[in-house]
């Protein structure tokens, strides 16, 4: 089956993979539609990000939805021609920090596409896909496969959003307006933010995030002043959620915060940066990561099943899969694209 498949030390071929195997409860997917991520682009680009490397061909992709094909004999819950999102997290169920509840810190976690562990971790981005049957998270048929290959970054993000606290009557912050940082935009707004700014140092993703709820968009690369303008009084935000992983946005973004805001951290550097300590301790600053996602996959399936949340102005365009290489490119550019698609079909 065709498969797009990164090879090190960041080649992107689409090439022919065996077929798995179906056991006990699995069923077998159909993909139709995969997300391509910030990840995806680091490994084709860089062949990896931070110390995490390609050694081996990985089959990329995790953010992924199809149609069900097959089911093994004891799978209930899941039939044949249901449409779903598939959850790429797969821990062991086992470790302690599973047993306590934090199964996105898994000791043995085997995410869909991922370099991290060795041997790598194949990914989802291939003609068919057997998964566990609790993976699938099954959705109206009037919602297309793009807007069910959300859920997992929508995942993330509510997830973040447990880390900020309650967000009712808030003045939030989003530092770095890419699919994360637009996502974050619509579930603040969901959840009841008072008012909305995001940032960002291209125009085009500031009129995306506009249409998802931003009350302001600051373009910050040539109007720096409207963002600072903000630190005045010790500060207005409440709740940064910071999407860009970039040193100069974090320090830009820290004076906007009043005293005992929380910082929610969920973009990722490609290396380490210094981060202003001082500020964190003279204005009290709440700091918490935010990795990956635990239950909130099944809420974000529900949510854009239902269009409670219509993440559509987020879709750009879908590429088949034999374009890959070109659809790739595409995510790279930010001028033009917000999130785009692989169609397996």
């Amino acid at each position: 089956m065709r498969s797009v498949v990164i090879h090190p030390p960041h080649q992107l071929r689409v090439e022919d993979v065996p077929d798995e195997l179906m056991g006990p409860g699995q069923v077998r997917v159909a993909v139709k539609a995969g997300g391509i991520c910030g990840s995806d682009l680091h490994y084709y680009r860089h062949g990896g990000f931070g110390a995490v490397r390609v050694k081996a061909p990985m089959v990329l992709g995790h953010e992924a939805s199809g149609v069900v094909r097959a089911v093994a004999p004891d799978v209930t819950a899941v039939a044949v021609g249901d449409r779903v999102a598939i959850n790429p997290s797969r821990p062991c169920r086992a470790c302690r920090y599973c047993l306590e509840g934090l199964a996105n810190h898994c000791e043995n976690m085997r995410f869909y596409g991922s370099a991290m562990p060795w041997p790598h971790v194949q990914g989802a981005f291939r003609d068919e896909l057997v998964c566990d049957a609790g993976q699938c998270e099954i959705a109206p048929s009037d919602v297309s496969y793009e807007e069910l290959a959300l859920c997992e970054p929508l995942a993330v993000v509510l997830h973040a959003a447990r880390q900020s606290g309650s967000l009712l009557q808030k003045r939030v912050l989003v530092t770095g307006s890419g699919p994360i940082g637009a996502l974050a935009v619509a579930v603040a707004r969901h959840l009841g933010a008072e008012e909305i700014v995001a940032t960002d140092v291209l125009p085009e993703p500031l009129e995306i995030v506009r249409r998802l709820g931003a009350d302001r968009a600051i373009e910050v690369s040539t109007s720096p002043d409207q963002l600072a303008a903000y630190a005045a009084g010790k500060g207005t935000f409440d709740v940064l959620f910071e999407c860009s992983g970039n040193e100069t946005a974090i320090r830009a973004a820290l004076p906007a915060m009043r005293p005992r805001a929380t910082i929610v951290q969920l973009g990722i550097a490609g290396a380490e940066v210094a981060f202003p300590i001082n500020s964190v301790v003279a204005k009290e600053l709440e700091l918490k990561g935010s990795f990956r996602f635990v239950e909130e996959f099944r809420l974000a399936a529900k949510l854009i099943g239902s269009r409670r949340l219509d993440l559509r102005p987020l879709l750009t365009r879908t590429y088949p899969v034999d374009d890959a290489v070109a659809a790739f490119e595409a995510a790279g550019d930010r001028r033009s694209a917000m999130k785009v698609h692989l169609a397996f079909r």
